[in-house]
């Protein structure tokens, strides 16, 4: 062996003495005691819970007495009470003072009672409930928001201020309104006047008249034959005649007139359940308003169809719904003059309404019927109540208008499809070609379209027009 196997034995024989020397001062200043936990004892907050020990022991211990309290009812039998919540350890030692175990205990809110209730409330939903600290969190799916607000205020009812919801809705929860404004007015006017002026001459010098004809101007004209310049009937017939040197001209008016108006408009909207949607189709008027510092600014007054709603789902697919709905027009015939400015009325149909309704059905939800009648008669006293002759000495004006309106609502639920399933009204009008355009005069071409949901609706063998029609 040489010198240097010499060494080195030595070398190894000085750590081997000195390793043992280093474990047992190591062992006598820290011992870890290896026993863990063995289990987690869940002890609901204000009640108590009894354990047994499989080893008797001699001394227990808990970590923190403000979340449980705990006391022996015998070498085997501990006494736990939840106080607060929180999660602490329990800690059994025997008569050699050496370790048997350590116990976690979890203390939280009871939501046992809590979980019977919602079973009872709400059956059939799946609602998941834990506690968290001293607060109960709520997850799983409920059918609808109305259920969901239920059990969140029931859960209120035992945790004030300490309730999580993690839950969410199932089922559609998208509502498109459509919205029918249906307005017919008719008015009826019909006139029957009459008018007579004579002139003596100058043997005479009597000049006289009623009606149209009663000035000076349009008694000359009538008494030469010619229809007077104020006359704004549909139609007129004038007699006249000579009784010597006497000129006599009677004028007979009439009037009748009848008009029909028919509106309609149909704004659809779809909007999220809880949330509001807004539908504006016409324009804005600028209206001008005086400011205090003697200055004139535009303020901008929307027209036109108008509707604002805000859909919510409830149970078994009704829906409820807040709406806000008008149609208004530009009308120049009630307009103001004001320092210069013309300012136009408006004429608005306006509706304001709460409604609960299911997933296709309708409601009206406002009518109008106005029906005004008016009867004038105006002639002169005496020889206008004459029976049939006093007809020339009267003149008779009736009118009546009536409007009609009616406004109903239709709410479905709905989903997203695909982009080609749905037609445009463009979809099937193009261009028109050159040929089509000089030699057929023809502004369009119409195109069936061959592809996509459109496609395959088309080629259903229909007899007549489907989908956007387009005159």
């Amino acid at each position: 062996m040489t010198l240097k196997d010499w060494i080195r034995a030595a070398l190894a024989g000085c750590a081997l003495a000195v390793m043992p020397l280093a474990q047992s001062a190591t062992a006598e200043t820290l011992r870890v005691v290896n026993s863990g936990v063995e289990s987690t004892l869940n002890v609901p907050m204000n009640r108590a819970v009894v354990v047994e020990s499989d080893v008797p022991f001699a001394e227990l211990s808990i970590a923190n007495p403000g979340i449980a309290d705990i006391s022996s009812l015998s070498d085997r039998t501990i006494y736990v009470l939840g106080k607060s919540p929180g999660l602490t350890t329990l800690t059994l030692l025997d008569a050699a003072g050496r370790l048997i175990t350590n116990v976690n205990v979890r203390v939280a809110a009871d939501v046992t009672e809590f979980k019977e209730r919602l079973r009872q409330i709400l059956p059939g939903e799946r609602i998941e409930v834990r506690t968290a600290n001293d607060g109960i969190v709520l997850s799983g799916t409920v059918s609808s928001s109305q259920r969901l607000q239920r059990a969140l205020d029931l859960a209120e009812r035992y945790a004030p201020e300490r309730v999580s919801n993690l839950m969410s809705v199932s089922g559609v929860q998208q509502v498109m309104l459509k919205v029918r404004f249906a307005e017919m007015q008719r008015s009826v006017s019909k006139s029957l006047s009459s008018s007579w002026g004579f002139n003596g001459g100058t043997d005479f010098g009597v000049n006289g008249g009623t009606g149209t004809v009663a000035t000076q101007p349009a008694l000359g004209n009538a008494l030469a034959g010619n229809i007077p310049a104020t006359n704004e009937n549909a139609g007129a017939v004038l007699f006249g005649f000579n009784a010597g040197s006497v000129q006599v001209g009677l004028l007979l008016e009439a009037l009748e007139q009848k008009g029909v108006v028919r509106s309609l408009a149909e704004p659809n909207l779809t909007a999220l359940s809880g949330q509001e949607a807004k539908f504006l189709a016409g324009g804005e008027y600028p209206v001008p308003v005086a400011q205090d510092d003697d200055t004139i600014s535009v303020e901008f007054k929307p027209f036109g169809i108008q509707l604002n709603f805000i859909p919510r789902v409830i149970d078994n697919d009704a829906i409820n719904l807040e709406l806000q709905a008008a149609v208004s027009a530009i009308d120049t015939s009630n307009g103001v003059n004001i320092n210069g400015f013309e300012i136009d009325a408006f004429t608005r149909r306006e509706t304001s309404t709460t409604v609960e309704l299911r997933d296709g059905e309708s409601f009206a939800i406002a009518g109008l019927i106005e029906d005004n009648f008016l009867d004038n008669v105006t002639g002169l006293p005496w020889l206008g109540d004459v029976p049939v002759l006093g007809t020339l000495f009267r003149s008779t004006d009736y009118a009546r208008n009536q409007t009609e309106l009616v406004i109903i609502v239709t709410a479905h639920l709905v989903t997203p499809t695909r982009g080609e399933a749905l037609a445009l009204p463009t979809d099937r009008v193009k261009p028109p070609s050159e040929k089509d355009l000089f030699l057929f005069g023809r502004t369009a071409r119409t195109e069936r379209p061959t592809s996509g949901a459109a496609g395959e609706v088309a080629k259903q063998d229909f007899s007549g027009s489907y989908g956007y029609v387009m005159d």
